[in-house]
């Protein structure tokens, strides 16, 4: 049997499945690792932390299939966006990497716009300058760490960091490029109007590929660290959210996805390179060879859950150490007891800021209208529904684009919860289907490797591999009532605004 390796770096675990020549998974393994918040509205990790997670989980995965080195014929990489990891000459991490969810370059932001015109800068990258994204962060640097900046020599994003480990190689696959605010996406090349107006060194910049190109070869080295064998391919692989569609099949018109990791995304294909007039979404390279895709993000999908999680679900998990099952599992649950619309209960799930649409790293997570009677279960469904709606912000800005849409798939954690499938299904008014995996990205960073080493179209792969398992239709009574908390959902952000930038100050202070 034969089989390529998806690892998928994430914000809070490395995840390694093992995928056949049929698409079949036949294993998956997860390390977890820290996320650093030395400041409120900071988020760092240690690079040498995902590598050792990387390490360790490819063993275990190798261990617990029993697969042979020889089997393994080649490896995608999915990984975290827009993360800055900084290198010196010698390839040394300079310092802890700024991540996705990182809000400190709010001032950056206004000076590239400023710089290059927000309509210039718009055009060429198909982005806003956001908080997120990579070149504020080396401004930020630059501003704020002269030091380090000086000791830098090498720019690169997580993934990329993981296999500069594997194969000694430097690269960038397109997809994730397009995040970094410096590449000219729809020539898919990097923009030096852009990095020359930034002041940014080009030589820091490593080689571009297609995301099911070949970027490296696995050393003797971390072949003899990890197990696998010297000379294994590893493709260039992409960003979570395109390998995430690949992974659910969206390599064509028609098909959004919803992804439910610890950002939320809705995402669609494009053929050719499109941009929103007011750039509310962002256009992106795709992980699909010369094709294009347009998203929105929202910061804490997922984040948000896992936050009420830590901080409010000790019951559910102390119930799940005891039976086995997944907390998330009683915590959807026990919000199903609750009614619909949680009784006028609502949840702002702007915890680290947002995105989509509300491009504002001071916004900040809410509870609306609570009174006695709620509960537990009551809190519980108000942070899936403020999630779903978040989402569903997301997908009003493509409908005003004109974006034709005839079903959703989703992926990620939340996926598996028929009761949250339901649920996205009655907020945003369209069938809800699952495919065979709900491992996203990590499959797609595994149909990315097969489709470089077989040299099969990623398309062709997608429609062997991915079948679809489950469909959920709206709930014609239950979208009526979303729609009128959905319409008091979307009008709470710009009442609230100048309210959580007052506190977003106090608190720094």
């Amino acid at each position: 049997m034969a089989y390529f390796l998806g690892i998928d770096l994430g914000t809070s675990a490395v995840k390694c499945i093992l995928v056949d020549e049929q698409g079949n998974v036949n294993g998956n393994h997860s390390v977890e690792y820290p996320l650093l918040q030395p400041r409120p509205g900071w988020a760092e990790q240690n690079p040498e932390d995902w590598w050792l997670g990387t390490r360790a989980c490819i063993q275990q995965l190798l261990r617990q299939t029993k697969a042979k080195d020889e089997q393994i014929l080649g490896i995608g990489l999915s990984g975290q966006m827009h993360g800055s990891v900084f290198l010196d000459a010698q390839l040394n991490v300079v310092r802890p990497a700024l991540l996705w969810c990182d809000q400190r370059t709010a001032n950056q932001c206004e000076w590239i716009e400023a710089t290059l015109g927000k309509e210039k800068l718009g055009k060429l990258t198909g982005n806003k300058a956001l908080t997120g994204f990579t070149a504020p962060k080396v401004l930020w640097l630059k501003e704020n760490e002269p030091d380090n900046y000086a000791k830098t020599a090498h720019l690169m994003l997580p993934k990329d960091y993981i296999r500069l480990k594997l194969t000694g190689a430097f690269g960038m696959d397109v997809a994730d490029a397009s995040g970094t605010l410096l590449l000219n996406v729809a020539h898919r090349r990097w923009s030096h109007e852009v990095i020359d107006k930034l002041g940014i060194p080009m030589e820091w910049l490593p080689p571009l590929f297609e995301s099911n190109e070949v970027a490296g070869y696995v050393t003797s080295d971390a072949a003899a660290l990890v197990g696998l064998k010297t000379g294994t391919p590893v493709v260039a692989g992409g960003g979570d959210q395109a390998c995430g569609a690949v992974g659910v099949g969206v390599v064509r018109n028609g098909i959004a996805s919803v992804a439910l990791g610890t950002s939320g995304v809705v995402f669609v294909h494009d053929d050719s390179y499109q941009v929103d007039d007011q750039f509310r979404l962002h256009s992106f390279c795709h992980g699909v060879p010369n094709k294009w895709h347009r998203m929105g993000v929202m910061l804490s999908a997922g984040g948000s859950f896992q936050w009420w999680k830590n901080h409010f679900g000790g019951d559910e998990i102390e119930r799940a150490k005891a039976d086995g099952k997944d907390v998330y599992e009683h915590l959807t649950n026990l919000a199903e007891t609750a009614p619909l619309g949680s009784e006028g209960l609502l949840f702002l799930p702007y915890l680290t800021g947002e995105r989509t649409p509300h491009p504002d790293p001071q916004a900040r997570g809410s509870f609306i209208g609570l009174n006695l009677r709620h509960t537990k279960a009551h809190l519980t469904r108000a942070v899936l529904e403020g999630i779903t709606f978040g989402l569903r912000d997301s997908l009003e800005l493509m409908k005003q684009s004109s974006i034709s849409i005839s079903e959703l798939r989703v992926n990620g954690g939340g996926a598996r919860s028929l009761f949250w499938r339901q649920m996205i299904a009655d907020i945003f008014g369209y069938p809800v289907i699952t495919v065979n995996t709900t491992d996203g990205p990590a499959y797609g960073a595994a149909i990315m490797a097969a489709s470089g080493v077989l040299k099969q179209d990623i398309e062709h792969i997608c429609e062997k591999w991915i079948k679809v398992v489950d469909r959920v239709e709206p709930n014609t009574l239950n979208q009526q009532k979303y729609e009128a908390y959905y319409t008091i959902y979307r009008g709470l952000y710009p009442k609230l605004k100048d309210t959580f930038h007052q506190l977003s100050d106090l608190a720094q202070s």
